[in-house]
């Protein structure tokens, strides 16, 4: 049997002060602890994020110990909300589009796409539907800065979802070597 994924959440950073243990998603921790600013990834992967109910910045958490991860990621506030990440054993499986809901070009991917620019030709990705596996959009190319997690479903417009103003250039997808 597989053992659960958990996340130990800490007040202070370098683990101190109270913590709260998560094995699922998590879309309001303000009723568990004030705030959040360390946190160690016991088993499994997971998006935190800096507002509640999966918005605002995300990271993506993968097990290791984060001591005082707001001045490794560059959030300006503490963790908010968690969301677990399944892991995924099958094909992947994403159709990516220019313009909000669907529109414009359209390239499919079953692969990490470094740089949509490079290879698509696409100055921008405003919508997806994701088929298969579990993804994450990064706002640079070369799978850097701000990212988004995409999980099988359509997003057609990426504002909505607390991505404003955010291009997305490189995708990558989650695979078992995340864990």
């Amino acid at each position: 049997m597989l053992a659960s994924k958990q996340i130990v959440f800490y007040e202070e950073k370098n683990f101190q002060g109270r913590s709260y243990e998560c094995m699922s998603d998590c879309p309001d921790m303000s009723s568990y602890m004030n705030r959040c600013h360390s946190c160690r990834v016991e088993r499994g992967c997971f998006m935190v994020y800096d507002r509640t109910n999966f918005m605002g910045n995300q990271f993506f958490m993968r097990r290791g110990e984060y001591s005082d991860y707001m001045s490794m990621m560059g959030m300006s506030d503490c963790i908010r909300s968690c969301r677990m990440i399944p892991m995924h054993r099958g094909s992947f499986r994403m159709k990516i589009y220019e313009r909000e809901n669907f529109g414009g070009q359209s390239h499919e991917l079953m692969e990490d796409c470094d740089n949509i620019m490079d290879r698509y030709r696409m100055s921008h990705c405003q919508s997806c539907n994701v088929m298969d596996g579990h993804w994450l959009m990064y706002e640079q190319a070369h799978f850097r800065g701000r990212m988004m997690y995409m999980r099988p479903g359509e997003y057609r417009n990426f504002m909505n979802m607390g991505g404003s103003g955010m291009r997305f250039m490189s995708i990558k997808r989650i695979t078992d070597s995340c864990y």
